[in-house]
């Protein structure tokens, strides 16, 4: 039990950290949270592999300390099998609120817990949470 759960904190502290203006504002540190096979689909409906997410994601929202920054809600985790956690969560930039859905995993390469898949999805004005 107690590697799930560390799995479970690894996730969650990777997701944290992808969140915040150091990390997204550097390919190299974003770079080694997300997996070899990285795949996501935002909120826009647009698909990302690795390479364009680590060259566009300085650009992106919340990659810098003035601008708007990712506040999560209710962000939890569940270790589907060893060395794969599915984390969930809301957050808000801004006036925006999306809900994401995130796969992290563990090779025995020795690179530790990143992310594999992430799905973004806008949540309508008015919605319940």
């Amino acid at each position: 039990m107690s590697d799930e759960n560390d799995g479970v904190a690894a996730a969650i502290a990777g997701e944290l950290a992808l969140m915040t203006p150091r990390v997204r504002a550097s390919r190299e540190s974003a770079g080694r949270l997300l997996d070899p096979e990285f795949v996501e689909v935002g909120a826009s409906g647009r698909r990302w592999d690795r390479k364009t997410m680590l060259a566009e994601l300085p650009e992106k929202p919340g990659a810098t300390e003035e601008g708007p920054q990712y506040r999560p809600v209710g962000m939890t985790g569940t270790a589907l099998a060893p060395g794969l956690v599915h984390v969930t969560y809301e957050a808000v930039l801004g006036a925006r609120r999306s809900r994401h859905s995130s796969i992290w995993r563990s090779l025995d390469d020795g690179c530790g817990w990143r992310m594999y898949y992430h799905q973004g999805t806008l949540v309508p004005d008015g919605a319940a949470q």
